[in-house]
């Protein structure tokens, strides 16, 4: 089962995402794969990570990984991939094919996937080429995973609506 939750920032994407990971995971402990690349120096961000740290206690088991995702996953487990977004962004500098290539690795695995993605789609055209880029494969992430997931869910304050 490969389940897709996109949502805006603080949108409740990722609480919502752990408990279809817990539900789909049954006795078994999921596997929590953390992709932001905890080595830079940002207070506001080390935050963030100790409060998703604290909200999935004991309930996962936590991996760190940032790039190279589809070497983590191993069959008949359940894992949660929050988020895209930052693996995308630790992926910035690749070409937009071998990135989706990465990604239809991770689609086409004989696991329980979550995928949490941060919708970006609804602004503006970014003015910078670099933006522009993380914008646009965003998008394109997002379409894919929306094609090839069993289910598509959009998480808007709190409030899950299935799309698929």
């Amino acid at each position: 089962m490969k389940i897709f939750v996109f949502g805006g920032q603080k949108s409740g994407k990722t609480s919502y995402a752990m408990k279809c990971a817990l539900d789909l995971a049954k006795n078994k402990k999921p596997i929590y794969i953390a992709t932001y690349d905890n080595s830079y120096d940002d207070s506001s961000m080390q935050k963030r990570v100790k409060k998703h740290i604290y909200e999935r206690k004991g309930k996962f088991k936590t991996v760190e990984k940032t790039v190279k995702l589809h070497k983590s996953i191993k069959p008949n487990n359940t894992y949660i991939i929050d988020c895209m977004s930052m693996w995308l962004l630790n992926h910035i500098d690749m070409k937009q094919k071998k990135i989706l290539k990465q990604l239809k690795k991770l689609l086409h695995t004989k696991a329980n996937i979550v995928f949490v993605l941060n919708d970006i789609s609804s602004g503006v055209i970014p003015i910078d080429k670099l933006s522009r880029k993380y914008v646009d494969i965003s998008g394109l992430i997002g379409q894919e995973l929306a094609k090839n997931c069993d289910k598509t869910v959009r998480v808007d304050y709190g409030i899950p609506t299935k799309l698929k």
